[in-house]
């Protein structure tokens, strides 16, 4: 039993026909996911003006998007020109919306807030060495080197 389209060839070029002359033109794909997310978190000034308007587009349609991404270039702000003395407006800022992911984001951030003020704040960071210990880390897991248990003793 052939499985599949039963449907003759007239029928699909009369279902084209229509749709090529109807007053409303196929739209195009939104953007996925991933591609909106990218747009949110690249820098303003070096994302294209085509990906601008598209971005723009979308947060028309989504308010929730649109205050999301306000959230996060202002937290981008305070992290790349070191004002941490701005977080406790920006957390009550991310409260008064809502958007209860950032809320419970807000809510992990308060429990260590001096911490990440300073993290905000001073210039200096772990980072470089947070990235050597991951780069060990997943070198060793690729080679099948596990680090032994507490419990075991290495003789």
């Amino acid at each position: 039993m052939p499985l599949g389209y039963q449907g003759s060839y007239q029928r699909v070029r009369a279902y084209f026909r229509e749709k090529r002359t109807s007053p409303n033109p196929i739209t195009a794909r939104p953007p996925s996911p991933r591609v909106v997310a990218g747009w949110i978190l690249r820098r303003p000034e070096t994302l294209p003006e085509i990906d601008h308007l598209r971005l723009k587009a979308v947060l028309v349609h989504c308010p929730e998007l649109d205050a999301l991404t306000t959230h996060v270039r202002s937290f981008a702000q305070m992290l790349t020109e070191h004002q941490g003395e701005r977080l406790p407006q920006w957390l009550d800022a991310l409260r008064c919306d809502d958007l209860p992911s950032l809320h419970a984001l807000a809510a992990g951030i308060e429990r260590d807030r001096d911490a990440v003020i300073a993290g905000l704040t001073l210039p200096r960071n772990s980072g470089v060495v947070e990235g050597h210990v991951n780069r060990i880390k997943t070198l060793s897991s690729s080679r099948g080197h596990h680090s032994p248990r507490p419990s075991q003793n290495r003789t």
